[in-house]
């Protein structure tokens, strides 16, 4: 006689019922097994419109050489995939079968399938099953009768049945850089942000990005300090943890080799400390009006004098101005470069000056050519001195042929390979590199995060781009203080390039799929048990759109579509 199984319940998000595990004894066709089996039907997780759910049979007898267990969905719900099991639905009955590798039930054993659904108004769990065309029999299971001393303060480890052989397996023993986030710059000489379109940007709501870092320019003129106010107080009072990095083009003309703004030119030695005080007027003119900026730059591209704002800087003249200046600028953290493609001859002299260092807190560089140049790499000397690497600035929107109006069209393939294949594989590389931060060109730009509005491109101006939505995938789910950690791939997993993080009790994983094929029923394995686990996709046709997830354990099942960029958020 079999001992009586207990009916599990599982907690669901909220506004969803609590659904409980039916566990069923079968009665056997004559010859398939003596004493026959049990069912264990469990949602494993639930969300808005959607479900994952798990089932086991456990063999008492005999074993069976082929099995069909088959139910009935009594509140309309419906089953959009499956795994280790052939799954067909006719209306409210449920066929699953077993396939090549998933057969026989060994004596004593079991062997269990799983499948995510959809449902509407509620999700009831079957109330029978039927096993090779023989009904469920058997009185229902007990509850368990409440325990009569408490609970041990740590419960005991759970090895709940995997979803089967893990593909990416996540390692938080191993860890590497430290987040400081992902961002953009705000228009460095035309208009502000505005509240909405700053709140789009730093948002962490529905169609809103994420970005946690705003750059904004430090003008050579003090009467045009306060053009960014209002934007940089929206960007830290509804964002998340959000810091302002303020980057000059060129002092002021008069202490310049040049005496202009523009084309380069020097900054004169014996203004060195003019400038240093200037660059601390600026930091303390937004302190005043409630703006913590929290990282200035010496100088914005010192190798390139365009004829635009610019100033010219080598090396050693940079090193020697933080030494020397560096203490002047308070309430802030220095940064040097901002090199054009994170040329170390402009960050290596003050990086080996101790003097110098200490008055630094960050490494800045561009993009522009640091690919080619061999220098999208962990930086040793940075590391070796715990100064964290931004990547301050990077533009790119070739797609368009020399302008166009298709970036106001979601759907365009032009702009979807090259925000795919150009910039978000960048941001992977980036955070493989060690660096701890990535900053974009204009936030509000027609080829950027979010429209400007202008006609011949076909924008809105507000709107959130496809490029935006994009790269709230790393924004909005890898949060300023999380730290990058290990992982292994199987090989069904070697198309996808995935870096993993770990912070406020959650582990992120950003997955490029640049391949032209999706990556189906793709095992994620954490470090330990989840209680909940959401992903997220954008791709040409969809725009950080939530996926459904099956979560058993410390695993869970996705699938990565074609062409995409997803986040899994486990919460642990």
């Amino acid at each position: 006689m079999r001992r009586p199984r207990v009916i599990k319940a599982a907690s669901v998000s909220a506004g969803a019922m609590l659904l409980a595990s039916t566990a069923v004894a079968v009665a056997m066709p004559a010859g398939a097994a003596a004493a026959g089996c049990s069912v264990d039907y469990s949602v494993s997780s639930q969300w808005q419109g959607g479900f994952g759910a798990n089932v086991a049979i456990t063999n008492l007898g005999d074993p069976v050489s082929s099995w069909t267990l088959a139910w009935s969905y009594s509140a309309g719900q419906t089953v959009t995939q499956a795994w280790n099991t052939t799954l067909t639905q006719s209306g409210a009955a449920v066929t699953a079968k077993n396939v090549s590798y998933n057969g026989a039930i060994a004596t004593n054993g079991t062997v269990s399938f799983g499948f995510n659904g959809s449902w509407t108004g509620s999700n009831p769990a079957p109330s029978s099953f039927t096993l090779n065309g023989v009904a469920c029999t058997g009185d229902p299971a007990p509850t368990t009768p409440p325990p009569t001393t408490p609970p041990p303060t740590t419960p005991p480890p759970t090895t709940p049945p995997p979803n089967g052989p893990a593909d990416i397996t996540v390692n938080s023993a191993t860890k590497y850089q430290t987040v400081d986030g992902f961002g953009a710059a705000q228009s460095i000489w035309g208009s502000a942000w505005s509240t909405t379109d700053t709140q789009t940007l730093v948002g962490m709501g529905a169609n809103q990005l994420g970005l946690s870092i705003v750059r904004t320019g430090l003008s050579p003129e003090s009467s045009e300090w306060a053009t960014h106010v209002n934007s940089l107080k929206t960007a830290k009072s509804y964002g998340s943890n959000v810091k302002i990095l303020a980057s000059p083009w060129t002092a002021p003309a008069a202490w310049k080799t040049n005496n202009s703004r523009v084309n380069g030119g020097k900054l004169k030695t014996d203004y060195y400390d003019d400038y240093a005080n200037h660059l601390n007027s600026y930091v303390q003119y937004m302190r005043g009006q409630g703006v913590t900026i929290d990282v200035t730059s010496v100088q914005n591209e010192p190798d390139w004098h365009p004829d635009y704002d610019s100033m010219d800087w080598s090396g050693t003249e940079l090193r020697t101005f933080v030494r020397d200046q560096g203490t002047r600028v308070q309430n802030t953290k220095l940064m040097v470069a901002e090199a054009v493609n994170l040329n170390y001859g402009f960050t290596d002299p003050t990086l080996n000056d101790a003097t110098a260092r200490n008055n630094i807190g960050y490494i800045g560089g561009h993009l522009y050519g640091t690919e080619e140049s061999g220098r999208l790499r962990p930086y040793s000397l940075a590391e070796q001195y715990n100064k964290p690497v931004w990547m301050t600035e990077w533009n790119l929107h070739a797609a368009d042929g020399g302008g166009s109006n298709i970036w106001g069209n979601p759907a365009n393939a032009a702009v979807w390979n090259e925000t795919l294949d150009d910039i978000m594989r960048t941001v992977h590389k980036s955070m493989e590199a060690n660096w701890n931060a990535y900053i974009w060109w204009y936030g509000k730009r027609y080829y950027s995060f979010i429209g400007d509005g202008e006609s011949a491109f076909g924008t809105v101006a507000g709107a959130p781009l496809k490029r935006g939505y994009a790269f709230s995938q790393y924004a909005k789910y890898v949060r300023p203080g999380y730290q990058r950690v290990a992982l292994t791939k199987s090989s069904k997993a070697s198309p996808l390039e995935v870096t993993a993080y770990q912070g406020d009790g959650k582990i992120t994983l950003v997955i490029l799929n640049r391949s032209n094929s999706a990556v189906n029923n793709a095992v994620i394995q954490a470090p330990q048990n989840v209680t909940r686990a959401e992903h997220y996709l954008t791709s040409q046709n969809a725009n950080a759109a939530s996926q459904p997830t099956s979560v058993n354990g410390g695993q869970a099942t996705v699938n990565v579509g074609a062409r995409s960029i997803s986040t899994v958020v486990f919460t642990l």
